[in-house]
Parts: structure tokens; C-alpha cells; sequence
């Protein structure tokens, strides 16, 4: 297998390079950073609806569409990719996708823990600490008789920016977004109080994947890889590709693996119900309520907030914890019942349309 260790490439390059190799089914391993900061939508995304083009296009930040799944994502030289391919027919490689992950997941675990971090494999694409924390993410799929596998090493991550970059309602979302980055995704950094040198990672993780694959042949791109890569980058670039329409459109912004965070709004007969919650193994981790509706006494809205925590995502159960303390708190909220606020927490949105409306 080839090896293409490339360092750092000019933005769309660093993705393009996988997608082009694929295409020409030159079985390899690349690892490369990004010189500076892109944007990299998933294959079945809706693009308009899950990034702020108009913010990213401000502020200079080019994007892309990838033809592997997963979430928007915000990539920049502190991340270091690992891109396999190999052809379908090879026998010694996994022939379905859900049997990558696990199966070269070993190589980026094994990393991590060189450098004195206890990663493990989550299914079904996560690499986790072991706080639990989420410290890479990978994908994968088909492109062209070849079959891809893509994750990254974090050396460090700007949540901040990353935040920026997607779409949402509104700054409570957002806010809600950044934070829950901050407490679920982990870095090298984070764990260890200092970024590794980038050289040392690599070598590591080259090594690594060797034992994984077998013998890696290092070689450079050479004048065919690379017109190609300019050829396939004005599709991929273009506004056609962007705005494709494909069958599976996510509700929700994946944190992790099992914790996503949701947009609700419902139109109820005394104002409209907006909430922002974070989703952990189908129950409410925590919970924003906002909107225009009544609600007396005001200061115990905070308080119906903290009584939904840990509660099942069914719409019984949060009608009945909702009762409850409307109950025990006296609560009046004229044209707002507690099946009004379970249907705003059921029926999650990303674009508020009804605002609009």
C-alpha cells in the first residue's frame, strides 16, 4: 500500500486528495493537515440548512461537500487525517463500512494511547477517552471500485469557531452548541496539557497503521494526482455539488456518538414554545424553554428547566414532569400546557420556519 505522508495542503486539497485517489483506485494511506481553516459539509447534508454559508463566505473560510457522511465539520492544521482506500475486491480488507470502523479504528486508538491517553472505540464512529469524551470522529463509504475510511488525530480544536460555522435558530442554540462541545470533545492537548509535536504523532500513527495493513510504500503526489485534484475541485466546489439533494437529512447536530443537540418550536394557542435540549441516550440532558408565551412566577422557569433533566424523550412521561411541577409551583402559563411544551421538545426543528411565516 502506498503511503503519502503530504503534511499540510491549501485547504480544499486536503480533502480532494482522498477523493481523487479513490477514483483512480490507488490503494494508499494518506495523512495530511490543512495549511488553514475549511469547512466540510457531509455527503447527505442539507447545506443550506446545516452551515452559515453567508458567515463563512465573511469571513473567508472556504467549504466544501465530501463524499462521505458524518456531520459538518470545521478542519484546520491542528487536526491530523488519515485517509484510507483500497479496493473493493481486495480480501484483505473489510468489505462492508461497518466493519472499517472497529477494524482500522485500532491504529488511531493505539496512537492515542501511545502518547498516554486511554482511548477506545465507540461504535458506531467514535473514538472516545476514557472520560468519555469524544476525540475523533470518522467516516466512510464508496467512491468509484474503492472503498474509504477517514478520521482525524486532535491535537487541539477551536470550538469557538467551530460554533460559528453551523447554522442555527439562534444564539441559544449556539451557545448551547459550544458548550456541550466543551464538556463531550476532548484533545490531545486537553488530556495532556501540551500539543505533541506534530512529527512525533505521525510517525506514530504511520507506524501504526503498518502494523494494521501492511507494508506503506512512501511516495508524492506526482503531475497526474494533482491535475486531477484541480479537475475534481471545481465540481466539488461548485454550487451544483453544494446544493445536491440527498435522501438523509439529520434534525439535529451530533455531538458525539449518542448526544445530539435539538431545536424545538411549537406554535401553542398563548405563543410560540422554543427549546434547545441536548439528547443523551434518549433522555434530556438539560434544556432551554424561551419564547413569547406567558409564564408566571417567572423565576421558576429556570426551575421547570432543571425538573426535565434526565427525563425520557416520551411524550408521557414529560407531559407528566411538566404536570407535576406545575403543580407543586403553582405555575400559569395562559395558552401553554404541558402538552404544549412536550411538543415542542418531540418535534425538533432546525430551520424555525414558523417564524417566518
Amino acid at each position: 500500500m502506498l503511503l503519502f505522508d503530504l503534511g499540510k495542503l491549501p485547504e480544499q486539497q486536503s480533502m480532494l486528495i482522498f477523493h481523487v485517489l479513490a477514483r483512480m483506485g490507488v490503494e494508499s494511506l494518506v495523512i495530511v493537515s490543512p495549511k488553514s481553516p475549511l469547512v466540510s459539509i457531509g455527503y447527505f447534508q442539507d447545506a443550506e440548512q446545516e452551515v452559515d454559508l453567508q458567515y463563512c463566505r465573511g469571513s473567508g473560510i472556504p467549504f466544501m461537500r465530501r463524499e462521505v457522511g458524518g456531520g459538518a465539520t470545521y478542519l484546520e492544521e491542528n487536526q491530523i487525517f488519515y485517509q484510507l482506500i483500497w479496493k473493493r475486491d481486495n480480501s484483505g480488507f473489510p468489505k462492508a463500512i461497518q466493519d472499517a470502523f472497529p477494524w482500522f479504528s485500532e491504529a488511531p486508538v493505539e496512537t492515542y494511547r501511545s502518547f498516554g491517553i486511554q482511548a477506545e472505540y465507540r461504535a458506531i464512529n467514535d473514538i472516545i477517552t476514557k472520560g468519555g469524551r469524544k476525540i475523533a470522529g470518522e467516516g466512510g463509504g464508496d467512491i468509484g471500485e474503492c472503498m474509504v475510511f477517514v478520521g482525524g488525530i486532535l491535537l487541539d480544536f477551536d470550538y469557538q469557531a467551530m460554533s460559528k460555522i453551523l447554522k442555527v435558530p439562534d444564539e441559544k442554540f449556539r451557545d448551547k452548541i459550544f458548550k456541550s462541545m466543551e464538556e463531550n470533545l476532548a484533545t490531545m492537548k486537553r488530556e495532556l496539557g501540551t500539543i505533541p509535536p506534530r512529527e512525533e504523532v505521525v510517525a506514530v500513527l504511520k507506524e501504526k497503521f503498518e502494523r494494521k495493513v501492511g507494508r506503506l510504500e512512501p511516495v508524492s503526489l506526482d503531475k497526474e494526482i494533482i491535475g486531477k485534484m484541480k479537475e475534481l475541485e471545481s465540481w466539488m466546489t461548485s454550487e451544483e455539488f453544494l446544493h445536491k439533494k440527498t435522501p438523509k437529512i439529520p434534525k439535529a447536530v451530533k455531538i458525539r456518538e449518542g448526544v445530539e443537540i435539538y431545536y424545538g418550536l411549537h406554535k401553542a394557542r398563548g405563543g410560540l414554545v422554543r427549546t434547545v435540549e441536548e439528547i443523551s441516550g434518549k433522555e434530556i440532558q438539560g434544556i432551554t424553554i424561551s419564547g413569547d408565551f406567558t409564564f408566571h412566577p417567572k423565576e421558576d422557569l429556570n426551575g421547570l428547566e432543571k425538573s426535565l433533566g434526565k427525563a425520557p424523550l416520551e411524550k408521557d412521561r414529560v407531559i407528566e414532569k411538566v404536570e407535576t411541577f406545575y403543580g407543586e409551583k403553582g405555575i400559569e402559563s395562559p395558552g401553554v400546557d404541558s402538552k404544549d411544551i412536550a411538543m415542542a421538545i418531540l418535534n425538533p426543528v432546525i430551520e424555525p420556519k414558523s417564524d417566518r411565516e
